[in-house]
């Protein structure tokens, strides 16, 4: 992240992505396919590291193989797209409203206090020993003698899919494909997204 000044003086957090180019590699229609929709691939993939189908499914659409494959459903009437078709950042407009969703940063195996800001036991001078940040009490007794689904507990925290809505569009630098989007995205840096217009 970073910040950049408004036009009334005011720092704004930021975040800078790299959108783009990205070219269209299947178009689907509802006739073929039972629904309409249009295919992005993104970033260059070496040939040898590509199946044959893929390299099949991306010389149809006269490119090179992409590492990542998105698919679009939702896109203005009239805005047909074609194979091999190129996109950039001027589908955008600055101040437009969009969604972005991506993988959170994974922080691994992590306690109930980290995971679910659970205050621990309690204080360490009724006879604790190394307890402070033990979840405590889980369930009953003979009933129902068992754990209930749901029950906050230590575990996994992070990598998983994130989608964050109504961020705002600051600024676009079309020489470089890049968006200045308002506020944070999912995600370490150098991550990919899905940039899709505010619904």
């Amino acid at each position: 992240m970073t910040s950049i000044y408004d036009a009334s003086g005011k720092i704004v957090p930021c975040t800078v992505i790299e959108a783009g180019p990205c070219v269209v590699t299947q178009v689907k229609t509802v006739e073929k396919d039972g629904y309409s929709a249009i295919q992005l691939g993104y970033d260059e993939k070496k040939e040898k590291n590509t199946t044959k189908p893929l390299k099949g499914h991306f010389a149809k659409a006269g490119t090179t193989p992409k590492k990542i494959v998105r698919e679009f459903s939702r896109f203005e009437e009239g805005s047909k797209k074609s194979f091999g078709e190129v996109l950039d950042v001027t589908v955008f407009e600055e101040g437009e409203f969009v969604d972005i969703s991506g993988t959170s940063k994974g922080k691994g195996f992590q306690g109930v206090v980290k995971r679910h800001g659970f205050g621990g036991v309690g204080d360490a001078t009724h006879g604790q020993h190394n307890r402070l940040r033990a979840p405590g009490s889980m369930g009953a007794s003979s009933y129902p003698s068992r754990v209930f689904k749901g029950m906050r507990m230590a575990g996994q925290m992070g990598n998983v899919k994130v989608k964050v809505t109504n961020l705002q569009i600051l600024k676009i630098v079309k020489e470089k494909n890049l968006l200045v989007v308002k506020g944070s995205v999912p995600g370490a840096n150098g991550s990919y997204l899905k940039i899709e217009r505010w619904s």
